[in-house]
């Protein structure tokens, strides 16, 4: 967007005394909202006691059983109780459940049924042999789930941006973001055709164009109530539901049958999509091709362009192949710049034609240090500058830095994301596009702007806007939420998944 207002003619960059008023919301991105908000829980709160408690949660096995066979189906019921021991008449509590095996680094994901009067069904397939471990986890209780849905779209007062004004020998720093309260002088970014909108308070003596660099902070603001944000501090987040059941035995009983079709784009599941045994990710209905062999990588990639676009859990692609196996390297190229890691990144393998970039997608984007935004564009005008074509693969992802901000604001990106694909398939209709959905990621973090909650409305969202577009969809979430590891950056093992994956869908 920001590359500057005078060069392209979609975009206009101007100074106004005064804010203009929001740009219109499309009545796609209002019926989307609508369905995405109807289930969520609309409660208030001003005694914790009140609040969903794991400790007094039960759990019950609906089908038990002395031994359960492969493929079966096990159900938990889940009835949510308060601190003071009384059953909660509504739902809307934010439950995880997986099932596991250490002795074979086995895992998987449960799906869960909310009845919205307090009972939850969890409904577990046992994919494996031998002892099986039940987990049932309240990240949040209800309550915390309406107060995060509530501040998330009241405003846009938890993230401060500073943007950056240069010329030749001096600089000056100005309070910018998706609205401000000001009576001052104001530099509007505007991106007209995908009604995307970006301001600054424009400092004396600086054009709007010499904006050159941004930063973002938490800024000392909460849209909750005390009693909201103590439900979100991190002794209350995350909690095992106690009483845990006992471990179930499984056995083959003659069933052992592995999808034989390999996984492709135009089709998503529902979770569970797969599950985890020794550590390798198996989808339960098609079959992946392991991409963690150097020699496997480099023939598939041989030739193509990678794009990788997103945030920094899509970086971690690139930095696996030139850091980690040392299949590409690094075009290194000096910058006198005020950025650190949100640079582009580009690599290459001349020996074999291989080509691969991570971009970061603009606004909105949260980093405590400053990065440059000259080059920056929103991720629907990147892949309008890709030119596409069968050797040519777009990997993107959207969704952790979208948290901190109103929910409409992460669907018109999206929407916009998917418009750009649709216009890339018309002229280059063999290029592969993978969405790599985000993934869970640490729980002691400011719940408030960065919860899983948030991923969770955003995971739903994009299946919404991405149904019926010949994309293959790579599922973080599920993916982590079996491997039980919250951290945003996933590990090595869960991360060569991701991008078996991904290539299994691309090829």
């Amino acid at each position: 967007m920001l590359q500057l207002c005078n060069c392209q003619p979609q975009k206009e960059c101007s100074s106004t005394d005064s804010i203009p008023a929001l740009l219109e919301t499309d009545d796609e991105i209002e019926d989307l909202f609508n369905k995405i908000d109807r289930p969520i829980p609309k409660v208030s709160i001003d005694d914790v006691e009140k609040a969903t408690s794991a400790e007094e949660t039960k759990l019950t096995v609906v089908n038990p059983k002395n031994y359960y066979c492969l493929e079966d189906l096990l159900f938990v019921r889940v009835d949510a109780y308060d601190y003071s021991g009384a059953l909660k008449p509504y739902g809307g509590d934010y439950l995880r459940a997986r099932i596991y095996s250490p002795a074979t680094n086995s895992s998987a994901s449960g799906s869960i049924k909310d009845y919205n009067n307090g009972t939850y069904l969890v409904k577990f397939t046992l994919f494996w042999e031998g002892t099986v471990h039940i987990s049932i986890v309240l990240m949040h209780p209800s309550e915390a789930v309406s107060a995060l849905w509530r501040g998330r779209n009241q405003g846009f007062a938890n993230i401060k941006y500073t943007g950056n004004f240069t010329s030749a020998t001096s600089y000056a720093n100005s309070e910018c973001g998706f609205h401000l309260d000001t009576q001052e002088e104001v530099c509007a970014y505007i991106d007209k055709r995908d009604k995307e909108a970006f301001y600054c308070v424009k400092p004396k003596n600086y054009p709007c164009e010499a904006l050159t660099h941004m930063n973002s902070v938490n800024r000392d603001h909460s849209y909750l109530t005390e009693e909201e944000q103590l439900l979100l501090s991190r002794s209350n987040i995350g909690l095992e539901v106690s009483k845990p059941l006992k471990p179930v035995k499984v056995s083959s009983c003659g069933k052992q049958e592995e999808p034989s079709e390999k996984c492709r784009t135009g089709s998503y599941y529902p979770i569970p999509s797969g599950y985890f045994s020794y550590n390798l990710w198996k989808p339960i209905h098609c079959k992946m091709t392991q991409f963690t062999n150097n020699d496997k990588l480099k023939d598939f990639l041989k030739g193509k362009k990678l794009f990788l676009l997103g945030d920094s859990t899509v970086r971690q692609y690139i930095r696996h192949f030139a850091e980690n196996i040392k299949i590409v390297d690094y075009f290194n190229h000096t910058e006198d710049e005020m950025q650190s890691w949100q640079k582009t990144l580009l690599a290459i393998n001349l020996e074999k034609f291989i080509y691969v970039q991570w971009k970061k997608h603009t606004f909105p984007f949260v980093s405590k240090t400053f990065y440059s935004i000259k080059e920056d564009a929103y991720m629907a005008r990147q892949i309008d500058q890709i030119g596409g074509g069968e050797n040519t693969i777009i990997i993107l992802t959207l969704g952790q830095h979208f948290r901190p901000f109103p929910f409409r604001t992460f669907i018109r990106s999206a929407i916009n994301v998917r418009r750009a694909i649709e216009r890339l398939f018309i002229r280059s209709p063999r290029t592969r596009v993978i969405i790599k959905e985000e993934n869970a990621r640490d729980m002691d973090i400011d719940m408030e702007r960065f919860s899983d909650f948030h991923g969770h409305v955003q995971y739903l969202a994009l299946r919404e806007i991405f149904e019926g577009l010949n994309v293959g969809f790579v599922d973080g979430l599920d993916m982590t939420i079996a491997y039980a590891c919250n951290v945003i950056h996933p590990p090595l093992e869960v991360l060569e998944n991701l991008i078996s994956m991904s290539f299994t869908k691309a090829s």
